[in-house]
């Protein structure tokens, strides 16, 4: 008599913490499932070594600025953290201004079409996404301009990922993916009708060497959007806790250091753009963009919990729990980040290539 109520217990029990785990919260229930997190490109057995010699190489961020190995140990980064992005934050490895009433998938769709708007992309053009991921972006700003939308990551396994989105989203016929350094692209000269870079040049060790590219690859009058990561005026270089907050940052995003808000707009000029507009979105009356890391640390835990049990189930790779764990904290710094105010990660500037510019 007792074991038909035990056993319906259980039985609800048990979807309910499937429920919690494998769905509620999920950015892409249509794409990565937490069983099916992997490597990337790194073969499974050789995850833990990797996430060891990247955490090595970024220990001191201030240290490899100009270092040749940059561009490899961001792939490495990605090759490690992609699926996790994808599963626990969705298609768009950035953030968005949250607006009220509005969900934070509404609001990354909005940002993105904003940013094709400034960009001025229309049908018949072709448009530069500058480290485009696995495509979020360039389908929302594909889907909204018509243009041909065309990216480059130096991943292949986002290059991957980004062609299955845009054939399940019905958008391989406006978007194409390129695997390559964005230093280094393999585009010929004045052959983009405008540009975009949303959180990707942050990877660059100098700005000026990505925009120089950017330069050269536009057409003359044309005009290049980004929103990069930067510290603010806020940021106090003799502040202890400021200093860590940063470096942890950088350390657990990839970057070789943060570049200040005043270094934009000049390495822009010093390529040769014209500087249209220049904007901090982040900066008050904006509402915080650091909410969602906040809301989201429940997730962030549940999620950690699961990554846990698969990887003691040996379900996931050796090393995801690491990476997970990089990932959490490097999202509690940029929370502090946000709380102190000292770091931005929608410095927005609108450039132009003059008409009358020649690349060299």
């Amino acid at each position: 008599m007792d074991s038909l109520p035990l056993f319906l217990t259980g039985t609800l029990l048990a979807a309910g913490l499937y429920w919690f785990f494998f769905i509620y919260g999920s950015a892409e229930r249509q794409g990565k499932l937490a069983v099916n997190l992997s490597g990337g490109s790194i073969s499974s057995e050789k995850i833990q070594d990797k996430y060891k010699q990247y955490w090595s190489f970024f220990r001191r961020p201030e240290k490899i600025e100009t270092t040749e190995k940059v561009p490899d140990f961001v792939d490495t980064f990605y090759n490690l953290v992609t699926d996790i992005y994808e599963w626990g934050w969705g298609q768009s490895f950035h953030f968005a201004r949250p607006i009220p009433g509005k969900s934070y998938k509404e609001a990354t769709r909005l940002h993105e079409e904003m940013v094709a708007d400034l960009v001025n992309a229309k049908s018949g053009d072709r448009i530069l996404d500058v480290g485009c991921g696995v495509g979020g972006p360039m389908r929302s700003i594909a889907a909204h301009s018509k243009a041909n939308v065309v990216g480059i990551t130096i991943n292949d396994y986002q290059v991957q990922r980004a062609r299955l989105h845009n054939k399940k989203a019905g958008l391989d016929s406006l978007c194409e993916v390129v695997c390559g350094n964005f230093l280094e692209m393999p585009f010929s000269d004045e052959s983009f009708n405008g540009a975009y870079a949303i959180e990707a040049t942050c990877h660059a060790p100098k700005l000026e060497d990505v925009y120089s590219e950017i330069y050269r690859v536009l057409k003359p009058g044309s005009l290049f959007v980004s929103l990069e990561w930067v510290s603010t005026d806020k940021y106090d270089t003799t502040n202890p806790e400021h200093v860590k907050i940063i470096e942890e940052i950088a350390r657990g995003n990839a970057l070789p250091g943060v570049k200040s808000y005043d270094d934009v707009a000049k390495s822009a000029k010093k390529v040769g753009f014209e500087v249209l507009k220049e904007e901090d979105l982040a900066k008050p009356p904006a509402l915080p963009w650091w909410g969602r890391l906040k809301m989201g640390r429940v997730a962030y835990w549940r999620n950690h919990i699961l990554v846990t049990i698969l990887a003691a189930l040996r379900i996931a790779p050796k090393g995801t729990l690491e990476v997970h764990e990089m990932l959490v904290e490097a999202a509690d710094y940029l929370t502090r980040s946000g709380d102190a105010g000292i770091f931005s990660p929608m410095h927005l500037i609108v450039c132009r290539k003059p008409e009358s510019s020649k690349t060299c």
